[in-house]
């Protein structure tokens, strides 16, 4: 770790924490109450993947849309109007939808192989994003002057790194040039994730061959063809599967790159001078 005591860390006049853990938990929270402190440089991997990596699929994917209306398809093909993606670090919604969800297509679902493609562009953007970071950390002070920086990691780095290997090319370059720290839940937390997901489902990235398992296995269990498949349930059915496989994934980061610290201590924080304190607290003495 490049803060191996809490003394290194206080005495440190950079300070780098790349935060880690499921979406819900906190880190996107955590990052822009420490950017609103006016001495933190704020990178998120998410807006990264979909203004940079993925922005050109996503609106593809709006004019696909649009030329599907007349009316739209007519000033598409004049140059009349401009269709663009308004992503933003709260707002990450047209990254999402590009994603979409496996099964029928009259209820919202695309085609698994279609999916699949998606999936795949989704992993070679999120390596990318994360390990941009380090050149980010170099760019914020560079350009901004911030000697502090947070890298809001994307929910699923556990999906696209090698925990147990100590050559792993994203985590090596997040390890070596800053603190990498896993916002634990505790059961509580994951119940009330689940509540929140089935309550309005979202389409999520998964590795390869776990999500072509799910879909599998899902098509078994229910006797269902691909084609008949309520996007939805798929979704909600795989959410709590992919909370359990992460769950050893993400403390394998910790353990081997970097600290682990429970969600809960950072709550009720209000100012980056508190974060930092929570920081130190978990460090070795």
């Amino acid at each position: 770790m490049i803060y191996p005591t809490k003394q290194d860390w206080q005495d440190a006049t950079h300070k780098r924490v790349s935060l880690i853990g499921m979406s819900g938990l906190g880190k996107t929270y955590l990052s822009n109450l420490l950017r609103a402190s006016g001495d933190w440089f704020h990178y998120s991997v998410d807006y990264r993947i979909g203004t940079h990596y993925m922005g050109e699929h996503i609106v593809d994917n709006f004019k696909r849309e649009a030329m599907k209306v007349p009316f739209l398809a007519e000033h598409l093909k004049s140059d009349s109007i401009y269709i663009a993606s308004n992503i933003t670090f709260d707002n990450l919604a047209p990254l999402s939808r590009y994603l979409g969800k496996p099964g029928n297509i009259g209820k919202g679902g695309i085609p698994f192989d279609e999916y699949m493609r998606r999936q795949n562009q989704h992993s070679e953007a999120e390596i990318s994003a994360t390990q941009d970071a380090v050149k980010f950390i170099d760019k914020a002070e560079r350009i901004y002057g911030y000697t502090n920086f947070v890298c809001d990691t994307s929910g699923s780095i556990c999906e696209v790194t090698e925990p147990e290997n100590p050559a792993d090319p994203t985590l090596k370059a997040l390890s070596d040039n800053s603190l990498i720290v896993w916002l634990q839940g505790s059961d509580a937390h994951t119940e009330t994730l689940i509540e929140r997901f089935n309550a309005a489902p979202k389409p999520m990235f998964a590795r390869a061959g776990v999500m072509r398992e799910r879909w599998g296995r899902y098509l078994s269990e229910l006797r269902v063809n691909e084609s008949d498949v309520d996007p939805d349930a798929f979704i909600r059915w795989s959410y709590r599967q992919m909370l359990s496989d992460r769950l050893p994934r993400y403390a394998a980061i910790a353990e081997n790159w970097g600290v682990t610290i429970d969600a809960d201590a950072f709550s009720g924080i209000t100012t980056a001078a508190e974060f930092e304190v929570v920081i130190a607290d978990h460090l070795p003495a």
